[in-house]
């Protein structure tokens, strides 16, 4: 409740001095505050978001841009002045510039880039030549790097004369006379050593290093696994091109988890914030997968068509049909649910299929079993009350648990296999969302039922 309260008091302080025309004033009251909160006051007065952003001194300003979200940004630099956006976008780090820039059309991106420093042009557009979802998009060329043979003092001195335009000090990186990545040493290790000590004495040789052209998930998974704030990128010929830090592969890791979540719901990664995503565009991305679902249970009606006669002999069928399919579809969504999450995390791989498909065979039987018996059970009781099934009820309930059992280990096995297969032909496992498994298994579904009921009531109902 605070916070809010500490929001308002901004909000109303920033509007006086709005009203009182006092730049200086303004100017000095916005670089007094916190990032965060410069951040929040845009986000509460977003027709003010360009002034705000345009009365802060630069270093702070790009600050407070680099965690706005995209929406915003693009308001923002479409209000500033040209000598304004040029003043900011040279300010931002090359691995945020990059990240902002590569959300543009590409001819915005083109006038934007002529705005540029020499030096920071050239540098972006380095990293803009990497493939999307590249670390080389991720890392930024702002790092301190020492030679093996320099002397603790000589890194000191260098650290004191480059370090305030590195991205991080934390860590120092070592290269050999050819640009080579050699090791990377904690800033800690350089203070506590003798000044007179060369770099070659101290490092260690334990290293973790990001190629370029990795995806940038796995950044994502090296960071996970490895204590670090910062990791060295390196090409093929193990050149240091640049770091990425542990700041970056969150921010991503939070874009990959919404795309995920908007996949898992049946439609395409929205990539903008929902309220401000065009409706013509917000309905392309929702339709495609509608259009392709909606198909997928047409088949169900042709299933149902293929056993026409069998319903029409034994009607009592079809009151089971929801049944069926919606425990089948509700096991598929589960399983599939469970193995996307495990791979997103990195907690299984495509070679651990196997291992995957024993458990979900015990766990679709265990599960089939349960709800099987608690289907049959329903049904004779349902019928010792109101007779509704007539003098076949225990059939019924056989065919209907055997039904559940059969449909929730198929249900259980595709959704477990689907993520799988999809992984390993190149394609995004979060794209076997739960409404496309349930899809799936509503047609089998069907199929797997009539069949068991025509084995079990062939020659009695049918």
């Amino acid at each position: 409740m605070s916070a809010e309260v500490d929001i308002d008091n901004l909000k109303d302080q920033f509007i006086d001095l709005v009203r009182q025309e006092d730049v200086l004033q303004i100017r000095e009251f916005l670089n007094d505050q916190n990032i965060s909160d410069v951040a929040e006051l845009i986000y509460e007065l977003p027709e003010y978001a360009s002034q705000i952003i345009g009365h802060m001194s630069i270093h702070r300003a790009a600050s407070v841009f680099k965690i706005l979200d995209l929406a915003d940004q693009k308001s923002i630099i479409q209000e500033l002045p040209p000598f304004k956006t040029a003043e900011l976008l040279n300010e931002l780090p090359a691995d945020d510039r990059t990240a902002f820039l590569e959300e543009l059309h590409g001819e915005v991106v083109k006038e934007l880039v002529k705005l540029l420093d020499p030096e920071e042009r050239k540098v972006t557009l380095s990293l803009l030549g990497y493939p999307e979802g590249s670390v080389g998009r991720l890392m930024t060329p702002d790092y301190i790097a020492v030679q093996v043979d320099w002397t603790v003092q000589e890194v000191l001195e260098h650290i004191r004369e480059v370090g305030k335009d590195s991205e991080t000090i934390d860590v120092i990186y070592v290269v050999n006379d050819k640009g080579e990545f050699v090791d990377d040493i904690r800033i800690r290790e350089i203070i506590l050593a003798s000044p007179d000590k060369k770099v070659g004495e101290i490092i260690d040789n334990r290293y973790i290093t990001l190629n370029v052209n990795d995806d940038q998930e796995v950044a994502n998974q090296t960071f996970k696994m490895n204590n670090r704030v910062a990791l060295p990128v390196v090409d093929d010929k193990n050149i240091l091109l640049g770091i990425v830090t542990i700041d970056d592969v969150l921010w991503v890791a939070s874009e990959e988890f919404s795309e995920d979540m908007q996949k898992f719901g049946g439609t395409e990664a929205l990539n903008e914030p929902y309220l401000e995503i065009p409706i013509v565009k917000l309905f392309k991305k929702r339709v495609v997968w509608l259009v392709v679902l909606f198909l997928g249970e047409m088949l169900t009606a042709t299933a149902m068509g293929y056993f026409e006669d069998e319903i029409a002999k034994a009607v009592v069928l079809a009151l089971f049909v929801p049944l069926i399919i919606s425990s089948g579809g509700n096991s598929g969504s589960q399983a599939s649910t469970l193995i996307i999450q495990a791979m997103a995390v990195g907690e299984i791989t495509i070679v651990d299929w196997w291992r995957v498909l024993r458990r979900e065979i015990i766990s679709g039987l265990l599960l089939g079993a349960v709800l099987g018996l608690i289907g049959f059970f329903r049904v004779i009781f349902w019928n010792s009350i109101f007779h509704t099934y007539g003098d076949h009820g225990l059939l019924i309930g056989i065919t209907v648990g055997f039904s559940l059992l059969g449909v929730v280990l198929w249900g259980t096995i595709s959704g477990s296999m689907l993520p799988i297969v999809l992984k390993k032909l190149g394609a995004d496992p979060a794209t076997s969302s739960a409404p496309f498994v349930a899809t799936l298994v509503d047609v089998t579904g069907l199929i797997i039922y009539f069949s068991m009921a025509y084995i079990i009531l062939s020659g009695i109902l049918l």
